[in-house]
């Protein structure tokens, strides 16, 4: 586990291209081995849990530069709940703000896009607690104990410093 301390949109989304690279390090080491522990297909999911403006969709836009997406071509997916992206290494953005059951979800098709070959990224993922276990997990909240609200923790489990050092 790591915490960093992101104070502006444009370290959110550092964090993020930092966190794309080692997933894509990550599949690509899945792959030629032929093992994961988690997904059925080698891909990665990462689950995103923070309130309202927390940074949530910034944090996605750095990530899913990796995989050739610009930062424009990633907006909320909240209206749209699960965003698809035909990219090299199959994205997909999926949020769940508007879901508030497992059922819902289910129905929605989100588990079809987890744990396959691509990269999974969830926003308000917590609401899928207890049905699937993700490689990576982001909680992101305005740091308390600064006046400035543009400053972020970021608490990023499924990595440590030695992941995040060697990017």
């Amino acid at each position: 586990m790591i915490e960093l301390i992101s104070n502006s949109h444009d370290q959110t989304v550092t964090i993020g291209r930092r966190l794309g690279k080692l997933l894509k390090i990550r599949i690509a080491s899945y792959r030629s081995c032929g093992s994961h522990p988690y997904s059925r297909g080698g891909g990665q999911c990462v689950f995103v849990i923070g309130e309202f403006g927390s940074g949530k969709t910034t944090l996605i836009k750095g990530i899913a530069e990796n995989f050739g997406l610009t930062q424009e071509a990633i907006t909320s997916a909240s209206f749209t709940i699960i965003a698809e992206y035909d990219t090299d290494i199959p994205f997909y953005h999926i949020d769940l703000y508007r879901l508030d059951d497992v059922e819902a979800i289910y129905d929605c098709g989100v588990f079809e896009c987890l744990g396959g070959d691509g990269v999974a990224v969830v926003e308000w993922a917590d609401r899928l607690e207890g049905h699937f276990k993700a490689d990576i997990y982001i909680t992101i909240t305005h740091d308390e104990t600064c006046d400035d609200l543009s400053q972020r923790r970021l608490v990023i489990e499924g990595i440590d410093d030695k992941d995040w050092n060697n990017l």
